[in-house]
């Protein structure tokens, strides 16, 4: 049973179940529309984008300046996460899950408009860049948004389970762009996806978003975020006013961040290539069709959707760390197999490349939201584990897909690619090593001053359980 202490500073373990599955379905769903829109243009700029903005080059180095556009969104979500996680710690988590929600469904129907280089030149790149800008800067501020939600409505000891669905919102978003991009390509011509059958998987954002923003306005604030708010004016009366997040998470936590940064390397990397860069090795490299690869990614990402509540109830049995480390090690061994098993250009084989690679970065992806979650006090929480997961992003995520292209460009062979996600690997495994498990931990315990209370012995036992 938990503690009587966690019983009152976490209300979402006492008694309703039912509210705690709302919002775990309005935060999956409305993640799972953010992605979708976030990893559609990833899998159009593996595809199309290199041909319709940057016509004028050959194949491969369109592609290469299509990923550039791509990586150039990840600028943006650090900032994002500095703007969402500010006011997402001083107003609540819901209204910034909102705005989020529609920067990033306009600005990806928008892309769906934007007219090809043919028509209007070197503006059409730009355009291009700018609302990808914009899409960096939503989801920037979306994911700390929505795992809190969760992890702060939920029951400490299925606090991994509880906020892994959150997560699943990222495989499910890959599974949507990939199936309708797939749909795409298998009724219509080259030519006619090219020239305007692309779009409309953009377009399509639109009404994604009416849906999710209907669901996100019927879910309640988390009662952590609402009780720290009352504390926090309760000192403000006392002592004067507080220090803004991002200061406070800086000064207080700072090690807490390093760690989120380094445990994100290798899921970062891992995931775009083996999703995104995927697409260019095996349709331009291996002349592999379109539609076997998308169909590839597809069912790769519907295992992974599947077993990431699965990892992340784990990590309440035997901690984060243990889980997280699984991974890491897990895909910088993969990342050998995996392109030995792309190269026969046999279906299975690629199936079982994205799949097993997919396993292994759920291992890591599904503890993430109640580990991070765990490493800040509730003030600075959607600040700290924002700018902590997205700092990274710059550095891993971004890049990724640009680099495998260019190593791919410069030796052609996947050998030096292998090597980049190995060291990502390398660097996980230090950052998790040195960090301290959380599993079990009272959100409400962890301190501005960044210290945490020891959970309870009977709260361990319950975790344990």
């Amino acid at each position: 049973m938990p503690s009587a202490h966690t019983a009152v500073n976490e209300p979402g373990a006492s008694g309703r179940p039912g509210g705690l599955r709302k919002i775990v379905a309005a935060s999956l769903i409305g993640t799972t529309i953010e992605w979708y829109d976030y990893f559609l243009y990833g899998s159009a700029a593996a595809l199309v984008f290199g041909r319709v903005f940057f016509p004028d080059s050959d194949p491969l180095t369109g592609t290469l300046l299509s990923f550039l556009t791509y990586a150039i969104g990840f600028a943006a979500r650090p900032v994002g996460a500095v703007v969402f996680g500010h006011f997402g710690d001083r107003l609540g988590r819901k209204k910034l899950l909102v705005v989020s929600l529609l920067m990033m469904g306009g600005s990806t129907a928008l892309i769906g408009c934007v007219p090809g280089y043919d028509t209007i030149g070197v503006a059409a790149p730009l355009l291009l860049t700018t609302l990808r800008l914009i899409q960096g800067f939503a989801l920037g501020g979306e994911w700390g948004g929505a795992v809190l939600l969760v992890s702060e409505h939920g029951d400490p000891r299925r606090r991994g389970f509880w906020a892994s669905w959150p997560q699943g919102g990222a495989p499910a978003g890959n599974l949507l762009a990939v199936g309708v991009l797939s749909l795409m390509t298998s009724v219509l011509s080259d030519d006619a996806f090219t020239s305007w059958g692309w779009r409309v998987p953009f377009l399509l954002s639109a009404l994604l978003v009416m849906i999710g923003l209907w669901i996100r306005l019927s879910v309640d604030e988390s009662p952590l975020f609402e009780e720290a708010l009352a504390k926090a004016e309760r000192r403000k009366a006392e002592q004067g006013a507080e220090q803004p997040p991002f200061v406070a998470v800086v000064r207080n936590h700072w090690r807490d961040i390093l760690v989120a940064m380094g445990a994100r390397m290798a899921e970062n990397i891992s995931y775009y290539v083996i999703t995104a860069f995927v697409l260019t090795y095996c349709v331009e490299h291996l002349k592999i069709g379109k539609q076997t690869s998308l169909n590839a990614v597809l069912i790769g990402s519907a295992v992974q959707f599947c077993l990431i509540p699965l990892f992340g109830a784990l990590s309440d049995r035997v901690g984060r760390r243990p889980v997280y480390l699984v991974g890491a090690v897990g895909v910088g061994l993969w990342s050998w197999a995996f392109f030995g098993l792309l190269d026969t250009r046999s279906f299975p084989a690629l199936v079982l490349a994205v799949t097993v690679g997919l396993v292994f970065h759920s291992a890591m992806y599904a503890p993430q939201a109640a580990f991070f979650s765990e490493l800040f006090a509730t003030r600075m929480r959607y600040t700290g584990a924002s700018i902590g997961a997205q700092l990274s992003s710059v550095a891993a995520g971004a890049p990724a897909p640009l680099i495998a292209t260019a190593l791919l460009g410069s030796y052609g062979t996947s050998t030096p690619i292998s090597v980049y996600v190995g060291l990502a690997a390398l660097i996980t495994v230090i950052a998790v090593v040195a960090s301290r498990e959380t599993r079990g931990s009272d959100l409400a315990a962890i301190e501005p001053d960044g210290t945490t209370a020891r959970p309870a012995p009977d709260q361990q036992t319950a975790a344990s359980a």
